[in-house]
């Protein structure tokens, strides 16, 4: 069976209610828990030199648990805003779409501000 956001979301909440831990996890205790664990996951790069595919490939253990964590605060923090996860990452892609158009941002890692410049 796949789970769909809803479901881990479920299985989430009910992990965190059954240790009693939703005393903890409010607003800005999980914004501070996503910037740690998105800070872990940076750190398996760390002194990574080159970073190729290669290395990548024998860190994947480790980045899929800090990645998972980051996802799991997110999807908490979702939850307890009371946020439609799909909604809100459907309306960013809407406004990147403005932001970063096919024919100015195609191959480019610019940020969008460029864009806007050069059409004034």
């Amino acid at each position: 069976m796949e789970d769909t956001i809803q479901t881990l979301t479920q299985k989430i909440i009910a992990f965190r209610d059954e240790r009693n831990w939703q005393q903890f996890h409010n607003p800005k205790d999980l914004a501070i828990s996503i910037s740690l664990e998105a800070a872990e996951l940076l750190e398996v790069f760390q002194w990574s030199g080159e970073n190729t595919q290669a290395d990548t490939n024998i860190k994947v253990d480790k980045i899929k648990e800090e990645l998972a964590d980051v996802l799991i605060y997110s999807l908490l923090m979702a939850h307890e805003l009371d946020l439609d996860v799909c909604k809100i990452i459907q309306d960013k892609l809407a406004v990147n779409e403005k932001k970063y158009p096919v024919d100015r941002s195609y191959g480019s890692s610019l940020k969008y501000t460029v864009y806007e410049d050069k059409q004034k």
